[in-house]
């Protein structure tokens, strides 16, 4: 509450000192809230795993133990078993990791306002103003990592600099329950000697594109000719030279003033494969569900609308429609994507996933021309009437209003081969 007190100073500090960053990560998150308060499962090998059943048999978390053994994050789950044999798999719960995370939120929230979440276990924090009352980038580094510690059990990892990518890098090097430092003093001692691969934003085909011109470490990125990289990566290569050489000016966002999505997107892959027209519409009807209440929810609209779909072979098609006129509609969504779905499946393949994005999105308030012959008395009741589903979801779950046709699995407005759907 103090941190208002002396939140305009910052600006003041940021021209003449460096700013503070701090990069917080929880350890093993998911696997570390299931271990809590269970003695039985203290040293041994645990990881949280997706349901094989409904085949999202990989491997989401594991702990300190498992991760000895050689455990990797997103590996089949047989692979884990063959390197473990005695690997305890636990199923996920994301509504206990969600309040977890909160909990850890308001803990960063007691140093500082302004907080960027990268997934649900990772923040930036910028702590530039917040020395004024709680010290050092360090000390304010070691007081969040103790409170964490003793508030909820879990341990943090935090890495302070004066920029997100070297505070992010330093929530890495050190794990678990440590915090590092990379400053201007030391940051070609403790930066350039590391891979390429260490850096964020470095996948593995640019590290590969990397090694095919002689770069290895990230010192040799920072010592290249900045215009080789970008002739090599093109802009990602200039960017990459100026964080390697401490030059990322990034602002830490708080999520209050984060940018809105560029796109919406779901997909799914459902523990069966849809092998028929009325599988897909019922898959695609939840899908599209969840996108227009998402598009509800950032105030926007679709101008366009894309769909893939992939086979038992993990081969992916993709098709995309530009829209007359922006829409955010279930029912608009759900017939523009069975359109597209028809244009490019044969029918005879089964699917083992598809999915749905709204792209090209504009403001609910943006003016548009209206086209002739719709009916727009009937889709303003329409938008009504999923403003209060997704009202009372919100309040009462996202069980509390189903449609008929996904209680019955099957789809009511019906077609021959994807022709007109009859709502």
């Amino acid at each position: 509450m103090c941190y208002y007190l002396y939140r305009t100073n910052v600006l003041e500090v940021s021209k003449t000192a460096d700013r503070i960053i701090l990069h917080c990560d929880l350890n093993n998150f998911f696997a570390s809230v299931e271990c809590l308060g269970k003695d039985e499962l203290k040293d041994k090998p645990v990881a949280v795993a997706g349901s094989v059943e409904k085949r999202h048999g990989i491997i989401l978390a594991k702990n300190e133990a498992a991760k000895k053994l050689g455990i990797k994050t997103a590996e089949a789950i047989w692979q884990a078993q063959q390197k473990c044999p005695d690997l305890i798999l636990l199923p996920p719960h994301y509504e206990l990791y969600n309040r977890f995370s909160q909990t850890v939120r308001q803990i960063y929230e007691r140093y500082t306002d302004i907080i960027e979440p990268f997934g649900i276990d990772e923040c930036w924090l910028d702590v530039t103003g917040s020395t004024f009352l709680f010290g050092s980038g360090e000390q304010i580094a070691q007081s969040i990592r103790q409170a964490v510690k003793e508030e909820t059990g879990l341990t943090v990892s935090v890495g302070v600099s004066f920029n997100k990518v070297f505070a992010k890098l330093g929530s890495d090097l050190k794990k678990p329950d440590a915090v590092t430092v990379i400053s201007r003093d030391n940051f070609r001692e403790t930066v350039w000697p590391l891979g390429a691969g260490e850096l964020i934003g470095v996948g593995k085909a640019t590290e590969q594109s990397l090694r095919r011109i002689g770069l290895f470490t990230l010192g040799d990125v920072a010592r290249a000719n900045p215009d080789m990289l970008r002739l090599v990566l093109g802009k990602a290569g200039e960017s990459l030279w100026k964080f390697t050489n401490g030059l990322d000016n990034t602002p830490v966002i708080s999520s209050e003033f984060a940018p809105p999505p560029k796109s919406i997107g779901r997909s799914t892959t459902p523990p069966e494969n849809l092998c028929t027209c009325e599988d897909v519409m019922t898959v695609m009807l939840k899908l599209c569900d969840r996108v227009s209440s998402s598009l509800r929810q950032n105030h926007a609209l679709a101008g366009v609308v894309q769909v893939h779909i992939r086979d038992t072979k993990l081969n992916i098609t993709e098709h995309q429609k530009k829209l007359d006129e922006p829409i955010r509609l279930t029912e608009l969504l759900f017939r523009t994507g069975c359109e597209l779905i028809n244009e490019i499946w044969d029918k005879k393949a089964p699917l083992r996933s598809i999915g749905i994005r709204a792209a090209q999105l504009v403001p609910q308030n943006e003016s548009f021309q209206l086209s002739l012959g719709r009916d727009y008395e009937r889709l303003e009741r329409l938008e009504r009437i999923e403003c209060v589903i997704g009202n009372t979801r919100e309040r009462f779950g996202k069980d509390a209003i189903v449609r008929c046709r996904q209680l019955s699995g099957e789809t009511l407005g019906i077609y021959s081969s994807f022709g007109k759907i009859v709502l």
